[in-house]
């Protein structure tokens, strides 16, 4: 557990400092604006980027701390092997969908991005990088899945005969 305690701890300070760094983007757009009479041509792009990253790599800490919207009517009636089996198939869905849309896709997109240098009209750099963040936010997702399988008490050759 040390590892998810390593990964927990960067991704909070990384979230804090980019909810900072948003924070202090948007004053300056605000006295730019106001102040100066002359707003700053990137801080719009960059704040729109910054809450792409905080939203996926927030979701990715959530659900590592297992805080994240649920509806919990039937684990909730549920108890002993029954709850077991329901929260190791859900885990295992929700890393199906992370691998297959986060991952998969996001490695597409940043690929074709790249491919056909697509860079962002204020900041100029290229868009692929901040899509970056889909295959990242995919993997912890399913780092944290795969986690909270094993906590449950399911080694991987259990789960394949549990759900069968």
């Amino acid at each position: 557990m040390k590892i998810r305690e390593k990964i927990d701890k960067a991704l909070f300070w990384l979230l804090v400092s980019l909810m900072s760094l948003m924070v202090l983007n948007v004053l300056w757009q605000v006295a730019s604006r106001y102040l100066f009479k002359s707003p700053s041509s990137f801080t719009d792009e960059l704040a729109r980027f910054i809450l792409i990253w905080v939203g996926l790599l927030g979701a990715s800490y959530v659900a590592g701390k297992k805080m994240h919207l649920a509806i919990d009517i039937l684990p909730s009636k549920m108890h002993g092997k029954k709850a077991r089996n329901l929260s190791i198939f859900t885990n295992l869905v929700v890393a199906a969908f992370a691998f297959l849309v986060l991952v998969w896709g996001g490695i597409k997109l940043v690929y074709i991005t790249l491919k056909l240098e697509q860079t962002s009209a204020a900041l100029n750099i290229p868009l692929g990088y901040v899509y970056t963040v889909l295959p990242l936010s995919g993997l912890l997702i399913i780092y944290y899945s795969l986690v909270n399988m094993r906590q449950q008490g399911a080694e991987p050759e259990e789960i394949g005969k549990e759900l069968a």
